[in-house]
C-alpha cells in the first residue's frame, strides 16, 4: 500500500466511487471519483474540499499473462511512476497502489487531454494514422500499413520533446505496450504516458509505436538526469522499487540505463513485433 503519508490527502485516503469503466482495456479499469465531502488539512490549517477524478485498476481484475507474473501488474504501474519521478521527467500521473472498492490496486491521477481534432481544426494526435506520405509538419513516419478499411496509411507521431523523452522513459522501463491512445497531451501543457502494468521485465520486451527516434542519439540532458538516477537506484529509490520489483528486474533496470549512458542513441527495432497489437 502507499506508505508516503500525506495524511488527509484525499487522493490517498477518500473513498472511490465508481463512475465509469474503460470497455477496451485489457484488464478491468475502472474510472472513479473522490467525492467533495473527503476533507483536507490545507498549510494554514483550514479544511478545504477536493474532488478528485482518478483510474484504478485492482488487482483482482488483471488478466493472467505467460511472462508477468499474475498479480504484478499494479506495482509495475507504481514502479514505473517511481522512475520517471526520480529522473525528474513527469512523464506519467501521480501512481500509488491503494485500496479501492475492489480491494487493493492502482490509482493513478486523471488527465485531462486536449481533443486535437476539434481543438486544432484537424490537426493529428501526437501518435495517429494519416494518409500514405502524408506526413504533417513537425511529426515523423514509423511504418506504412493498411487500416481496417483497406485505405493506405501512415503512423505518425509528433516530433516534440516532450513526446521523445517519454519514449526515452520506455526504453529504460523497457515498455512492452506503448500504444497511441497511451500518449496523452494534457490541457496543462504537459505529455503524459499511461498503462504501465506491462513494463520493467527483466527480459527486453520494448514494443512502441514511438520509433520516429531510433537510430538517433538521447539528448546530453536526459543523458544528465539518466546519471543521476543511476546514481540514486542503489539508496531509498532501490529499496522502494524492491516492493514491486524482483532483484533481477531492478539489476536489469540498472543495466538498461547504463547501456544508454555507454551508448546515447536510441535503440532500433531489433525483434519480430516492435510494435504492439493494436497499435492503438
Amino acid at each position: 500500500m502507499d506508505t508516503d503519508g500525506r495524511a488527509g490527502d484525499p487522493f490517498r485516503i477518500g473513498d472511490l466511487s465508481v463512475i465509469g469503466r474503460v470497455s477496451t482495456a485489457s484488464n478491468v479499469t475502472l474510472v472513479c471519483e473522490i467525492g467533495a465531502d473527503c476533507t483536507v488539512r490545507t498549510e494554514g490549517g483550514e479544511a478545504g474540499e477536493a474532488t478528485v477524478r482518478v483510474v484504478y485498476k485492482p488487482v483482482r481484475g488483471e488478466r493472467p499473462l505467460w511472462d508477468f507474473p499474475d498479480g504484478t501488474l499494479a506495482g509495475r504501474e507504481v514502479a514505473s511512476y517511481r522512475v520517471s519521478q526520480a529522473l525528474g521527467w513527469g512523464v506519467i500521473p501521480e501512481t500509488i497502489l491503494r485500496e479501492g472498492p475492489l480491494g487493493p490496486g492502482m490509482v493513478q491521477r486523471w488527465v485531462e487531454s486536449i481533443d486535437h481534432r476539434t481543438a486544432r481544426a484537424g490537426r493529428p494526435d501526437l501518435v495517429d494514422l494519416v494518409p500514405l506520405g502524408a506526413v504533417p509538419d513537425g511529426f515523423r513516419e514509423v511504418l506504412r500499413a493498411i487500416d481496417g478499411t483497406g485505405e493506405e496509411v501512415s503512423l505518425v507521431h509528433a516530433d516534440d520533446p516532450r513526446l521523445h523523452r517519454m519514449a526515452v522513459l520506455d526504453v529504460l522501463i523497457n515498455n512492452a505496450d506503448r500504444k497511441g491512445g497511451h500518449a496523452l497531451e494534457g490541457v496543462d501543457g504537459g505529455v503524459y504516458g499511461v498503462d504501465h502494468g506491462i513494463c520493467l521485465h527483466a527480459e527486453p520486451k520494448l514494443r512502441t509505436v514511438l520509433w520516429g527516434w531510433a537510430g538517433e542519439p538521447v539528448a546530453d540532458e536526459l543523458l544528465a538526469d539518466i546519471d543521476t538516477f543511476v546514481k540514486s537506484l542503489p539508496g531509498e529509490l532501490g529499496d522502494e522499487l524492491a516492493g514491486h520489483l524482483t532483484d533481477e528486474e531492478i539489476a536489469a533496470l540498472d543495466a538498461r540505463a547504463r547501456l544508454l549512458l555507454d551508448d546515447p542513441v536510441m535503440p532500433l527495432p531489433d525483434s519480430a513485433r516492435p510494435i504492439p497489437w493494436p497499435a492503438f
